[in-house]
């Protein structure tokens, strides 16, 4: 397991757009609040020291993870923005149960970026136990949080600088 191996949410500061203008939505998962409020935490504060202000920062609640598509829905067509997060925690089981529950956020977060044009982004943890999601909410995994709020901030600028016709985003053609 790769995170098993270094702190992922180390990034580059000096790589990193700035958020400043941007204007983001949050949808949070109420269910394993412990882990999700932590996660949410980390994404904020990240969005905010990249130059978002918090009024340009709409967070809702919804009940748990399975709901964070229709949040982001929710979230979308109620402002303009440019990039929604879903965080949530969806905890290994006895049954399939988490399975079903992560590729029914993943497929419905991916749609609805498709659909909108706007980035979602999937914050939603998918450990085997309650321990692996705390050591990735802060602890020794980092914050998946601020990951969230990394991804969010390159996907805003580039949809932004794809706009802009005359620069080549991402890689160099014809050379």
């Amino acid at each position: 397991m790769a995170s098993a191996l270094k702190n992922l949410s180390q990034y580059d500061d000096s790589n990193l757009p700035s958020a400043e203008g941007m204007k983001f939505g949050i949808v949070v998962s109420e269910w394993n609040r412990d882990i999700t409020h932590a996660l949410y935490e980390g994404c904020f504060e990240t969005l905010v020291k990249h130059g978002a202000t918090p009024n340009d920062i709409q967070t809702i609640q919804v009940p748990g993870a399975f709901e964070l598509p229709a949040g982001a829905k929710l979230l979308l067509s109620n402002h303009k923005l440019d990039a929604v997060i879903s965080i949530g925690c969806v905890i290994k089981g006895e049954t399939k149960h988490d399975e079903y529950i992560a590729n029914a956020v993943a497929t419905g977060l991916m749609g609805l970026g498709i659909a909108s044009g706007i980035p979602c982004i999937f914050g939603v943890l998918t450990p085997n136990t309650h321990e692996q999601a705390k050591e990735r909410a802060g602890g020794k995994h980092g914050n998946k949080g601020v990951e969230a709020a990394v991804t969010a901030i390159r996907m805003a600028a580039l949809k932004s600088e794809v706009k802009r016709p005359s620069k080549s985003v991402g890689f160099r053609t014809g050379q």
